[in-house]
C-alpha cells in the first residue's frame, strides 16, 4: 500500500510518502524565519513532492493526516488539505491521532518499555497518552497541567520512556518524577514524524471521519461564553 501522509498539529510541517514500510520521501519543516509554523506556505509543494516520489497520484492508495491534538490553526489546515485532495483526486482518507505517532516514534527510537507521549498544549497545558510496549492505550489521551502529570507518574511502579514537545517545555516540571528522564531537547524523538501517520493510517488504525481531536473547546468558543456571561450580567 502507497500512503501520503501529513500532520500540522505541532509547529512542525512534516509530510511523508510511505509504501509498505518503506519512506519514499518525507519532510518536516519548522518554523520560518519569523519564527511562524509553515503550513499554510509549504505543506502543499511538501505533499506534491510525496506524490511525486511515490510515482504520482495515479500509484498513491490512500491519503493520511495528523487530527491532533495540537494548535487549532494547524489542524484546520492539515484536515482541510485532506479533505479537499481526498475528494479532488478521489483518494480515500484516513486521520490518526498526533499522539498515537508521536508514541510510534518513540517505540521506533527504541525506547523500552511504556512510552508517555507528551504534547505542548499550550496555555501552560499538555496533551498526554500512554501507550504500552505493544502500542496499546494505556492512558487515554488527556489535557492537564504538568504539575497533575507529575504527579500521576510519581505513582508508577516503572519509568515509561517519554518525549514530545510538551516533554521537552516542562522538562524541569517532569523530570525525576517516577525516575523520568526525558531525551535532549534536540533529539528527533521529540517531534512527529509524518511516517508514522502513514504507517499508523496503513494499519486501518484512527478513523475515516477526519474529525479533529481537540480534548478541549477552541479559543473562539470560549471566549463566546464569555461574552455570553457578561451580557447576561
Amino acid at each position: 500500500m502507497v500512503v501520503v501522509g501529513f500532520d500540522t498539529a505541532t509547529p512542525d510541517t512534516a509530510a511523508c510518502a510511505w509504501r509498505d514500510g518503506e519512506v519514499l520521501a518525507e519532510a518536516q519543516l519548522g518554523l520560518n524565519e519569523r519564527g511562524r509554523p509553515r503550513h499554510a506556505t509549504g505543506l502543499l509543494a511538501e505533499i506534491e513532492r510525496c506524490a511525486e516520489a511515490a510515482g504520482g497520484w495515479a500509484g498513491v492508495d490512500l491519503l493520511a493526516v495528523g487530527l491532533g491534538p495540537g494548535s487549532f490553526t494547524g489542524l484546520r489546515v492539515g484536515i482541510a488539505t485532506a479533505k479537499g485532495l481526498s475528494v479532488s483526486l478521489g483518494l480515500p482518507g484516513r486521520g490518526v491521532s498526533t499522539l498515537d505517532a508521536l508514541g510510534a516514534g518513540i517505540a521506533a527510537a527504541g525506547a523500552p518499555g511504556d512510552r508517555l507521549a507528551v504534547l505542548d498544549g499550550y496555555r501552560g497545558e499538555i496533551f498526554v497518552a500512554l501507550y504500552d510496549g505493544a502500542g496499546e492505550i494505556v492512558w487515554k489521551p488527556a489535557v492537564m497541567r504538568p504539575e497533575a502529570l507529575a504527579e500521576r507518574l510519581a505513582q508508577v511502579s516503572e519509568a515509561p520512556s517519554v518525549a514530545g514537545s510538551g516533554a521537552v517545555r516542562f522538562r524541569h516540571e517532569l523530570e525525576g518524577a517516577g525516575g523520568i528522564r526525558i531525551p535532549d531537547d534536540a533529539d528527533p524523538v521529540h517531534r512527529v514524524a509524518a511516517r508514522h501517520i502513514c504507517a499508523l493510517a496503513a494499519a486501518g488504525k484512527g478513523s475515516e471521519s477526519l474529525d479533529p481531536i481537540y480534548l478541549r473547546p477552541p479559543d473562539a468558543e470560549r471566549w463566546r461564553e464569555r461574552d455570553s456571561f457578561q451580557r447576561a450580567d
